[in-house]
């Protein structure tokens, strides 16, 4: 049976109940028989929230006396977890999950498989369907669609029959008061608004369909309308042509023109659905899979397919009322779950100051948009609908990644301040756009900036960096439906090129693979690693797939025509890879000059320093290289251990510390006396106090994130090279107790501002 005749089946008996004269629990105790007996399941189980806790309202299979008297709290038990966390379980052994616990009052002891969907109304979980078997086995995909669709329609039954208190789910001005939340921060800035919430929630009034057909057609009719809008959105990007920009809206659109999605909710209309639950059926089936999905490229692709599914929903119900529609009439902090690239889009850039989503990551495809729009955005805040109310005053500060809800008039003045403080502040270092970052001693400093985006190159006049030391070319990748052709390749270098003029750019070689998945370059290999940042990426990846190496190094190579060409490979751990990855380049050389193509002036190539092992042969690197740039971010996490990206660990990832410090200065002193550059390209080289510590160990060139160019320039001209150098020798010889703090005292006394 298809999972559609499943659903059908059921649903068609659910809709005579429904419409029945029947009381309510005894429409609830005629259901779990319905879905029982369709299902052939031994027990079926309704589970309401009821004054805050999980109660068993009707059951087939368990003991009838356990009704209205087992309760639970949320997150105790199988059931409590699944509406906790608003997710599917689907169990072969139920006493195997961590979170099982044994209610012997209901007899469910010789039970063994479970499968459990939540009940969720108006975007809540307020209860549990769950089925259970007493064999050990895992429910199919037909099972557990049915229980979903059904679930939905138990939703619109205990809305109208009231069987759950609305203040378990409508409490979203619990808080009146101020509140500081955090989050991570995804664009940096600082930005005060009033909150709107991006989108009013769609109501969903009728759930079983009368007219199939009819159903179909509406859907038909509203997947035109939004491919329309697409199309058109396409068209209105209001911060210029050509940008990466356009190629994440042509992975949406993409999205937009599935057939798989479109059939996926004719099949769930085919069920007996109306044309708004069909598309919720099929979003709910979305989430699932996300929640089940580790690669988070993956899931901000999924991320980019529920957008559009919010969209489609508010078409086909007629509701379309969306903030942006209505018209920003103040300065605005837009406040969402997600969001997808088309529907930042559509706000008014003079009004929306800054984002705050409740999801969200570095690498999904409206971060990129953003920061294209200039407008910051703090993501990974839990809880927002019950923290923040329409018109609520927001301090955003995604720098310090916190948003404070409802201000105190002491807390907005200092915010006030402050925001005043950085516009001085910023102006102060646009003055020193023009000025060379020479230190009191005399001594040149290169500061030059990191990039990836082809829009990247317009800061590099505007923070007046020495040029690009670091540009990501994995950033076209990643924005890519699908893998970028040599010439969408040249075009892009060729335009960084240009933009630079006389100014040097480093292009640092496809970083893809890890925790920068891509969908279509998948391998097993890759989908298996548990360790993905020391997995099977960068250049490992690169060199296994050889004509993905060939194509770049033939696009670098054709797009440096004329010019000095700087090439530099990640992750390198041993010498041989080096010379692997540079004889792919000297092979489209060779073919270049055959094809009497004109080329670069002069080539030069470097290696990454990110993994210690490198360190350990520098002396066999060093005479290949024309340069060496030390990637601090993973070099930091490999020799520590931690994970960056994990909050537990973010003490132990500290860069002021004497094992990174030392390390490095056994780098910078393998180097000296080797006609060879040595930089930073990482994040610690854009921090005050880390910059200066790298100063005292001898580092001379800095590539940063354009932000920091001004600050750390700042910082250039304040230092003494002899006087650092000095204290970071006796600091490392015998360090302190707190080597950020020894540090930071040095500094102070010496009126050098590391702030």
């Amino acid at each position: 049976m298809t999972a559609a005749a499943a659903a059908r089946q059921i649903l068609t008996r659910l809709h005579d109940i429904m419409a029945s004269r029947m009381h309510a629990q005894g429409k609830l105790d005629a259901v779990v028989e319905i879905i029982g007996e369709a299902l052939d399941s031994e027990v079926c189980s309704i589970y309401l929230l009821r004054e805050g806790m999980l109660e068993l309202f009707a059951t087939r299979g368990l003991n009838k006396a356990a009704v209205h008297v087992t309760r639970m709290a949320l997150g105790e038990g199988l059931t409590g977890t699944l509406v906790a966390n608003n997710e599917t379980l689907n169990l072969a052994e139920a006493r195997a999950h961590p979170d099982f616990q044994y209610r012997p009052e209901t007899g469910e002891d010789k039970f063994h498989s479970f499968a459990g969907v939540p009940i969720v109304y108006r975007e809540r979980a307020v209860g549990a369907l769950n089925v259970q078997h007493v064999d050990p086995r895992k429910y199919e995909d037909v099972e557990i669609e049915a229980l979903q669709t059904t679930a939905m329609v138990l939703s619109e039954l205990i809305g109208n029959a009231e069987l759950i208190d609305e203040e378990e789910v409508g409490a979203t001005e619990a808080q009146t008061g101020p509140v500081t939340v955090e989050g991570l921060s995804l664009v940096s800035g600082i930005a005060a608004g009033h909150a709107v919430y991006h989108q009013p929630r769609v109501t969903i009034d009728q759930v079983v369909a009368e007219d199939i057909e009819m159903e179909r057609q509406r859907v038909y009719r509203a997947f035109d309308k939004m491919r329309d809008q697409i199309d058109g959105l396409s068209q209105q990007a209001e911060f210029g042509k050509g940008g990466e920009h356009e190629e994440v809206l042509e992975t949406y659109k993409m999205f937009a023109y599935d057939e798989g999605w479109s059939r996926r909710i004719n099949e769930a209309i085919d069920s007996g659905l109306t044309a708004e639950a069909a598309i919720e059926r099929v979003q709910q089936r979305t989430r699932m899979r996300m929640r089940e999905i580790d690669d988070p490229l993956l899931q901000d692709r999924m991320h980019d397919l529920e957008d559009l599914a919010n969209r489609l929903l508010r078409i086909v119900s007629g509701q379309l009322g969306t903030a942006a529609s209505q018209g920003l009439r103040r300065d605005a902090i837009l406040i969402a779950k997600n969001l997808g690239p088309a529907e930042l889009l559509e706000y008014d850039k003079r009004r929306l100051k800054g984002v705050i989503l409740e999801e969200g990551s570095l690498t999904a495809h409206v971060v990129i948009v953003a920061r294209a729009m200039g407008v910051p955005v703090l993501g990974r805040v839990r809880g927002l609908r019950g923290i923040v109310r329409e018109g609520d005053e927001i301090l955003l500060d995604s720098d310090a990644g916190t948003a404070t809800i409802r201000p105190t008039p002491q807390v907005a003045e200092a915010f006030d301040a402050r925001f005043a403080k950085t516009k001085e502040r910023q102006a102060a270092y646009a003055e020193l756009r023009d000025v060379e970052p020479f230190t009191r001693c005399g001594t040149r400093i290169q500061v030059l900036m990191n990039a990836g985006l082809r829009d990247d190159m317009a800061n590099l006049p505007l923070v007046g960096a020495d040029g690009v030391g670091l540009f990501r070319t994995e950033f076209q990748f990643l924005v890519s439906a699908t893998l970028p052709q040599r010439e969408r390749q040249l075009r892009l270098y060729r335009d960084v090129l240009d933009a630079a003029g006389d100014k040097e750019v480093t292009f640092r070689t496809v970083d893809i693979g890890g925790d920068k998945a891509v969908p279509y370059l998948a391998s097993g290999e890759a989908e298996n690693d548990e360790n993905p940042a020391m997995g099977w990426r960068a250049l490992r990846l690169a060199l296994e797939r050889e004509g993905l190496l060939k194509a770049q190094a033939r696009a670098l190579l054709e797009a440096g025509a004329g010019k000095r060409l700087r090439v530099m490979f990640p992750m390198v751990s041993e010498p041989w890879e080096f010379d692997a990855a540079k004889q792919v380049f000297d092979d489209q050389l060779a073919y270049l000059r055959k094809q009497k193509k004109l080329l670069p002036d002069e080539i030069q190539y470097g290696a990454m320093l990110e993994v210690p092992a490198l360190a350990e042969v520098l002396d066999l690197v060093i005479p290949k290289v024309s340069f060496l740039s030390i990637g601090t971010n993973d070099l930091t996490q490999f020799l520590f251990a931690a994970d960056r990206a994990n909050p537990k660990l973010a003490a132990r990832y500290d860069w002021v510390s004497p094992a990174i410090l030392r390390f490095l200065r056994r780098i910078v002193q393998a180097t000296v006396g080797h006609n060879i550059g040595l930089g930073v390209c990482g994040e610690m080289g854009g921090r005050k106090l880390e910059a200066l510590a790298l100063l005292g160990l001898g580092i001379r060139r800095l590539s940063i994130t354009p932000v920091a160019v001004g600050p750390i320039k700042e910082l250039v001209r304040q230092v003494d090279l002899k006087e650092i150098e000095q204290a970071m020798t006796g600091f490392l010889a015998s360090p302190p107790a707190s080597l950020r703090d020894a540090l930071e005292n040095w500094a102070k006394e010496r009126g050098i501002d590391t702030q």
